[in-house]
């Protein structure tokens, strides 16, 4: 009997497959030949995390894998109506880069608090920066995504002594529904976005709701680029609607040096920062090898997605009522 194939739509480094070396048949496709090696494929590990190539490739002719996992958390990249509708099973890396993130986010609004942009900028322009700080600790924050990256944040952020509210798709047990976002927002000193890019996602931080948000509050997106109207939270900072913002993904990666994004007042640039932490691709590697095992040995997948939401499903994890 042949080994399986394992096609790797691949970005250098390619993955370390470690066990499985010399089990399965491992072969490589980019862009330009995906839509040709996919019918013999049984596996498809979409390791470019950047590319569109399988959406393109698709829909195209012949058999297609009976699953297809992504490196990454978000699946927006990889859905077509095609695959929807297909039996092939969609997992994503769920569980890689929740705690990355949160750390990250963390880090933005201590540093938001201590001016630490401002007290760079300062350095630079050798001139002594005189600002009080805030005190994060029973200030306000909406996290907005009630997934596991979402979750990961309120978590962190009520550690630090964060009054924090979690917005999800339906109100839920310490889950708050979209009815409430504009509320909440309102109020909110941070607001950190954490959604997945679906249809009713996509560009829904835009001019009307960074309207809603204090003068003295912050936006982080630890999302997709997609989710932000970049050009409205550009307006939104220019005209001091918001006291600052931060944006780790771009609708062009990254942007171009006439990109107005360098030069906006209060906006800070982390390229990515919270999920590429030392040894994620390993990581990432690690955990495809372990789900192929389940696989292999025709057990369920876990992170499988629900291609018809856009992510994978999340239970209601909190046994308390500390985030509301």
């Amino acid at each position: 009997m042949p080994d399986p194939v394992l096609l790797v739509l691949d970005a250098a480094p390619s993955p370390r497959l470690g066990r499985l070396t010399g089990r399965v048949d491992v072969r490589h496709a980019d862009a330009s030949s995906l839509a040709g090696l996919l019918p013999a494929a049984d596996v498809l590990l979409v390791w470019d995390l950047a590319s569109d190539a399988v959406r393109k490739a698709w829909p195209g002719p012949g058999s297609r894998p009976r699953w297809v996992h992504t490196a990454s958390a978000g699946v927006d990249r990889v859905l077509c109506p095609e695959l929807v509708a297909s039996d092939t099973v969609l997992t994503n890396a769920r569980g890689v880069f929740e705690r990355p993130v949160a750390e990250c986010v963390a880090g933005l609004v201590l540093a938001f608090a201590t001016h630490l942009p401002g007290v760079l900028e300062c350095r630079r322009e050798r001139r002594p920066h005189d600002r009080e700080g805030q005190r994060v600790a029973g200030s306000r924050a909406l996290v907005v995504g009630a997934g596991p990256i979402g979750r990961e944040i309120t978590r962190l952020l009520h550690g630090l002594g964060l009054t924090v509210a979690l917005v999800g798709r339906t109100a839920r047990r310490t889950i708050h529904g979209v009815a409430d976002l504009d509320r909440l927002a309102a109020r909110a000193d941070w607001v950190i976005a954490a959604v997945p890019l679906t249809e009713s996602t996509r560009g829904m931080f835009d001019t009307r709701f960074f309207g809603l948000l204090q003068p003295s509050a912050r936006f982080i997106d630890a999302g997709r680029a997609a989710t932000v109207v970049e050009a409205d939270l550009v307006d939104a900072l220019n005209r001091r609607w918001l006291a600052g913002a931060a944006l780790s993904t771009f609708q062009e990666e990254t942007p171009g040096p006439g990109s107005p994004l360098w030069d906006t007042p209060g906006l800070v640039l982390t390229p990515h920062l919270g999920g590429n932490t030392a040894g994620w691709r390993d990581r990432l590697g690690e955990r495809f090898v372990a789900m192929y095992e389940q696989w292999s040995r025709g057990l369920p997948l876990p992170n499988t997605v629900d291609k018809s939401l856009g992510y994978v499903p999340s239970t209601d994890l909190f046994e308390d009522d500390t985030t509301r």
